[in-house]
């Protein structure tokens, strides 16, 4: 399995636990008001609804995490089978998103009818309507100095949850600009290869140009000497023919009948 892949499994695996954690949120929320602390709970809200909110932030990242992911993907069957994932995830976090939107309303509606009764209760008069008042006001003022700090906490959580998911991005868009790098030098250095073979084609033709030049200088002048040897030879021959004809027509050679005649005179003498 590939480094796409084992990424595609983990974050299968962080989303299911954020979902629960989310989950969990979302119940706390719903149930909220039911104590019978109305003045408490409805402090506590929006801490809850903060931390719900975180959970559906990382949700968010993690579907355009899954997104980028799932085109990378080795083989095309895994691909459409990450996009398939992508379009459930983006259901189930309308479906979450809608829970919790339903939620809040339930817990205001719980919140309300529990303040109604402490309100009736305190205006009741007595020793505990006393007690409790103090207590409600002692209780707020904690409540609303711990809401504060985890109110700043959470701006903070937010702020370095949106950092981490531009880091995020900056390294995928890192990691594709390396690997694009990577392609491109592999491409040069194949046609830096097929350049040097062709730089060596090149070579190779020329000097098979320069010998077949040198071939054909020499074969064309062996041509020519053998040319001018015949004509030479030629020519040679006709003069000599010409000057043979000229002394038998002034009468300085014996034409071929008498040198013959004179050759058998000469021969019979000889013999006798």
């Amino acid at each position: 399995m590939d480094e796409v892949s084992l990424a595609v499994e983990d974050l299968k695996k962080d989303w299911d636990q954020k979902v629960s954690q989310l989950q969990e949120r979302i119940q706390e929320i719903e149930n909220c008001g039911n104590s019978g602390k109305g003045t408490e709970e409805a402090n506590a809200l929006p801490r809850l609804n903060g931390a719900a909110q975180d959970c559906l932030a990382s949700l968010r990242s993690m579907q355009f995490r899954l997104d980028f992911l799932a085109q990378q993907l080795p083989t095309m069957e895994e691909v459409q089978s990450g996009q398939a994932l992508v379009e459930i995830w983006k259901e189930q976090y309308q479906k979450l998103h809608m829970g919790l939107r339903n939620a809040n309303l339930q817990a205001k509606a719980n919140i309300r009818k529990a303040a109604q009764e402490e309100r009736e209760l305190l205006l009741g008069g007595g020793e505990e309507s006393t007690v409790r008042r103090r207590n409600l006001q002692t209780k707020a003022g904690m409540t609303s100095a711990a809401e504060s700090i985890t109110e700043s906490l959470r701006r903070t959580r937010q702020m370095m949850v949106q950092e981490v998911e531009r880091s995020a991005s900056t390294l995928a868009t890192v990691d594709e600009s390396t690997s694009v790098l990577k392609k491109a030098e592999s491409e040069y250095k194949g046609h830096r290869s097929l350049l040097s073979r062709t730089r060596g084609l090149l070579s190779t033709m020329k000097r098979q140009d320069v010998i077949d030049r040198i071939i054909l200088a020499v074969g064309l002048l062996i041509f020519l000497m053998a040319v001018l040897y015949v004509v030479s030879k030629r020519v040679g021959v006709l003069t000599l023919q010409r000057k043979i004809v000229a002394a038998i027509k002034s009468g300085s050679i014996p034409n071929k009948d008498a040198i013959g005649n004179a050759a058998l005179n000469q021969e019979t003498r000889r013999l006798s």
